[in-house]
């Protein structure tokens, strides 16, 4: 017999979406693309299809992708083992130039091949194209000393243009974290930090972290994930231990881009089917929002 009571409850889901469609529509979303969803067959086909998704029914879906497993992947087939500082890649030239190679001629064209595949129109570009990130040398700090850990990056500035040629058009931009110093040297730049400040120049509504854990805890001695946070709560979770080891890079870059314009972002779970579309569409979400002042989109928003 025919259940009419499922078709019901999809179109509730619809109605649920549509207040966020509408404050939505025409506004930019920065994704940072990485964790295990780079990795499972069937969270890659889920992911492709949010964003895809996002782009059809009106927003501007910006992609950054992180590549860390393909690289140390490439890095093995050449005999050369991976060292990280602090979280960051030691790159030395042999490192940057396979680095270089794989997260734009691997990795890059992989997730606009699959975005293609889902009808979108996805375009690849890296961050030397339209010297979209002029960087430096990034030094990481130790025991109060910087310290030299090769060919990686920090950005000094993001040249926006070619984002919002594309953006402005049918196009979903597809963005490899490599950017250039004024000597035209590349450099590796963290994906989390790319995402972060590509978000704050474009001025986005929206940074989204995809990870692999399900947000920002309540608590040391508690699991229970808080679905929205305020800047100030950030701060003050981090000196009380609660957050913690590499989720402090990721919150941190969350308060950078909310202080310099991006209304909301998200550290979402990305081992989650469609994690995307549940955490933009639904009252309640599916991981952290952090923003500078919890504000309702409308009146039954539940933050």
């Amino acid at each position: 017999m025919f259940d009419i009571s499922e078709i019901i409850k999809k179109a509730g889901i619809l109605v649920e979406a549509l207040p966020y469609i509408q404050a939505l529509s025409g506004k930019t979303v920065v994704i940072k693309y990485g964790g295990n969803a780079m990795i499972n067959d069937d969270l890659k086909h889920s992911v492709m299809e949010d964003i895809t998704l996002l782009k059809y029914i009106g927003l501007n879906p910006v992609v950054v992708h992180g590549g860390g497993p393909d690289i140390t992947s490439a890095l093995k087939s050449f005999n050369i083992q991976s060292e990280f500082i602090n979280g960051l890649r030691k790159t030395d030239a042999k490192t940057m130039e396979i680095a270089q190679m794989v997260l734009m001629g691997k990795t890059n064209k992989e997730i606009v091949s699959m975005l293609n595949q889902m009808g979108g129109k996805a375009i690849g570009i890296c961050g030397i194209d339209g010297m979209l990130f002029e960087c430096e040398k990034h030094y990481e700090i130790i025991d109060d000393k910087p310290v030299d850990i090769g060919y990686v990056g920090r950005i000094t500035k993001v040249n926006t243009r070619v984002i919002e040629i594309l953006t402005k058009d049918e196009y979903i931009p597809v963005v490899a974290p490599i950017g250039t110093d004024k000597n035209g040297q590349s450099y590796n730049i963290n994906a989390d930090t790319a995402a972060a400040e590509l978000a704050a120049a474009l001025k986005a509504e929206k940074l989204i972290l995809l990870t692999d854990v399900e947000g920002v805890k309540n608590s040391r001695d508690n699991d229970s994930i808080l679905y929205a946070i305020t800047t100030d709560k950030v701060t003050q979770l981090i000196d009380e231990g609660v957050i913690v080891g590499g989720m402090i890079p990721k919150v941190l870059g969350c308060v950078y881009a909310i202080k310099n314009g991006v209304q909301r972002a998200h550290i979402i779970d990305g081992r989650i089917p469609h994690c995307i579309l549940l955490e933009i569409f639904t009252n309640k979400g599916i991981g952290t929002m952090i923003t500078e002042k919890i504000k309702p989109y409308y009146e039954k928003e539940q933050l």
